[in-house]
């Protein structure tokens, strides 16, 4: 079954010049997949029956990954694991999906949460974008090797390849709230700078 819509709508210039031909398709397509991973996500949630504790969040994750890298491979495009996960890689560019809350929140509210993982962090430091100038300067002195070391960049994603943040909120009874995506630089509090950032619409999301 194919996992791409037809084209709705015309790109942003941000977009083109990172996605080229298949921009259009992917502001569709990657609601769409949100979409589908939601339903996979809240069929787990209603087998399990907890109140708490719920195999939602982490179904979630993973369905997205999957969702997107089908995606990939759908546009003949790559899929690079990295640690054992999946990342969808359109041209030069890879997808970094990430819940940021499970309410509706804005953007600007976004916190990596203080257990990420250093693949993450490394992730996002080492493929993301520079901080802008004379924003978050860290002192020399401040700089330890670690630090240093989550700069490094993943040989198996491409040391070239940038990521583009894909961050969304959502929750089992309602589903996806908001999807944004742009250029997004991981600051020492764990909060992000935006370079660059739009809304992509929220698809239809029927539940199986």
């Amino acid at each position: 079954m194919s996992v791409l819509g037809g084209k709705q709508g015309g790109p942003s210039d941000w977009a083109v010049k990172r996605f080229g031909r298949h921009a259009g398709r992917l502001v569709e397509a990657i609601p769409e997949q949100l979409a589908r991973a939601h339903a996979r996500a809240h069929a787990v949630h209603l087998t399990a029956g907890l109140k708490k504790r719920s195999p939602y969040g982490v179904t979630l994750a993973e369905a997205v990954r999957e969702n997107l890298a089908d995606m990939a491979r759908e546009l003949d495009e790559s899929v690079r694991d990295v640690r054992g996960y999946e990342y969808a890689v359109i041209g030069d560019h890879a997808l970094f999906p990430f819940k940021y809350a499970d309410r509706p929140r804005p953007l600007e509210r976004a916190r990596l949460s203080a257990g990420a993982s250093p693949t993450r962090r490394r992730l996002l430091l080492g493929h993301g974008p520079d901080a802008p100038e004379g924003l978050f300067e860290l002192d020399d002195g401040m700089t330890t090797e670690e630090y240093e070391q989550l700069h490094e960049s993943f040989e198996a994603l491409g040391a070239d390849t940038k990521l583009v943040c894909l961050f969304f909120t959502a929750d089992a009874e309602a589903g996806i709230h908001f999807i944004h995506w742009g250029d997004a630089h991981l600051e020492p509090d764990r909060t992000f700078t935006w370079l660059y950032s739009e809304e992509l619409p929220v698809a239809a999301q029927p539940l199986e």
